[in-house]
């Protein structure tokens, strides 16, 4: 069975740069179980579903093997590509992060790591690297020079990342309660803004709650869509406790959305993906 070239809203419509993070969902979800090489085609074919054209495509699986995740292999006319070792290794860590954020049992000892870490104002690039991949880690910083997060176990994390922006010279960490001054909520609206998380699990829940995909690519794009919106959200959300939580948190929502559908699509999309695969 072809695939079918489904009308996709402008929203949808994707140029290289999301061609590329297409493949990186698509790689994960699909190819990575697999563990089988998939041919030009099939990807060609499949990112097509989103309005992607060949070109852009094509390029984008040019670029994810110059960065050493992919490797081709020419049979007869055709090109097959299979996972590197080193892609394969960071697509299952990305895959445990997607499959396993949020499903915490929201338990918490009161303590938080607290890190100080200073850097020059003139130094702004090292200044946007470290804001970046401590505010992907899960950290917030309720004030210059101070990071904090209610998960001690992120000590690793961020030692890890302070290590390879050689900062650890540089930093200081702690664990402790909140004390007596100040409110531990008004910390926490000036480390995360947790609004703009909550409008865009918002977002996720209106797009996804009603959807109902019918034919086999219907489901396939569905499921691809599913799990590449929602890989953003470790990144935007960091899993504080219940208690820190605004009311009615959208978070919890739209978890138990995300579970549902990739459960109910999974089977189909696998199919139609094996279909694909091998005609």
């Amino acid at each position: 069975m072809p695939v079918s070239r489904p009308v996709v809203s402008r929203r949808r419509e994707v140029g290289g740069g999301s061609a590329r993070s297409l493949l990186t969902t698509v790689l994960g979800e699909f190819v990575l179980p697999g563990g089988k090489p998939v041919w030009t085609a099939t990807l060609v074919d499949v990112l097509a579903l989103f309005g992607v054209e060949e070109k852009a495509a094509r390029q984008a699986l040019a670029r994810t093997a110059a960065e050493g995740w992919l490797r081709s292999e020419r049979v007869g006319r055709r090109v097959r590509w299979s996972l590197t070792r080193p892609g394969r290794r960071l697509l299952a860590e990305g895959a445990e992060r997607i499959y396993g954020f949020g499903s915490g049992d929201g338990r918490w000892d009161r303590r938080w790591l607290v890190l100080l870490v200073s850097v020059p104002e003139t130094m702004r690039d090292l200044r946007h690297k470290l804001r970046t991949r401590l505010s992907w880690a899960g950290f917030g910083s309720p004030t210059a020079g101070v990071w904090v997060t209610p998960h001690p176990d992120a000590e690793a994390a961020a030692k890890l990342i302070l290590d390879e922006l050689d900062l650890a010279g540089q930093a200081m960490s702690f664990l402790a309660n909140y004390g007596a001054l100040g409110r531990e909520r008004d910390m926490v609206a000036g480390a995360w803004d947790l609004a703009e998380v909550a409008e865009r699990y918002d977002a996720f829940i209106a797009e996804f709650a009603a959807l109902s995909p019918a034919t086999p690519d219907e489901v396939l794009r569905a499921q691809t869509l599913l799990v590449h919106e929602w890989r953003r959200f470790p990144f935007l959300d960091p899993q504080l406790p219940a208690d820190l939580l605004p009311a009615k948190w959208s978070g919890t929502t739209a978890t138990e959305l995300f579970n549902d559908k990739h459960v109910r699509w999974r089977t189909p999309a696998q199919t139609r993906w094996t279909e694909l695969a091998t005609s």
